[in-house]
């Protein structure tokens, strides 16, 4: 049988301390990555490094 290649989506990682602090505007630490649907359906939260803010905050799902 054929697997259903819709399953794993890519997703886009953005960071939520650049998107609030709008004094800087810098840029906004984007990542890619990719998820199981059917594992997370929710909106996928990550700690992941941000070169703008220069240390580890969250990064949300966004949508594209």
């Amino acid at each position: 049988m054929a697997k259903n290649k819709d399953i794993r989506v890519t997703i886009t990682l953005e960071c939520i301390n650049c998107i609030r602090n709008e004094k800087k505007k810098l840029g906004v630490s984007r990542y890619t990555t990719q998820k199981n649907r059917r594992n997370t359906p929710i909106r996928l939260e990550l700690k992941k490094f941000c070169s703008y803010c220069n240390k580890h905050t969250i990064h949300k799902e966004i949508k594209k």
